[in-house]
């Protein structure tokens, strides 16, 4: 019951601490704040109730992590992959519209990136977390996350060449 309560506590601790890293992680997925909020909000009440699966609170962060990744990928799929534009996107797209020329940003690059490449992008770079940890939280080997990273630091490179 002792460790009960206090992996309960080390859990309230971890998502008020990280509640942002989870949106912003999140909003890499939905492209939508609405829709990234409504996945972090399921993910918490997601972690919550498999609270007793987790085996050690050192892993929490991936474990998380790895909850947020499949709750995206399930409200995408609900949603039939239909993506909502924000305003400003509307606004580029609508006629009349002057013409702005710019480099490409990274913002854009890496939404352009494969999903399974943009998750290892945005946990390494945004999240700040190891390989070892983004590979944990991918359930991937430590080796393929490597090979990925290289790749799609690769397709940033050239994109942003371009």
């Amino acid at each position: 019951m002792f460790k009960k309560r206090k992996l309960e506590k080390a859990y309230i601790r971890f998502v008020t601490e990280n509640h942002t890293n989870l949106y912003r992680f999140s909003y890499s997925y939905m492209k939508n704040q609405q829709d990234a909020l409504d996945v972090v909000q399921e993910s918490i009440r997601k972690g919550l109730s498999s609270l007793h699966t987790l085996e050690d609170e050192s892993v929490m962060k991936s474990w998380m992590y790895r909850i947020v990744i499949n709750t995206s990928i399930d409200s995408i799929r609900k949603r039939k992959k239909v993506i909502m534009m924000e305003a400003e996107d509307i606004e580029f797209h609508l006629p009349n519209a002057t013409d702005e020329y710019t480099n490409i940003d990274l913002k854009k690059a890496i939404e352009a990136l494969p999903h399974s490449y943009r998750s290892i992008i945005m946990l390494r770079f945004f999240e700040d977390m190891k390989i070892e940890e983004i590979a944990n939280v991918l359930e991937e080997n430590v080796n393929t996350i490597k090979t990925r990273l290289y790749k799609a630091l690769k397709l940033l490179k050239i994109e942003l060449e371009e």
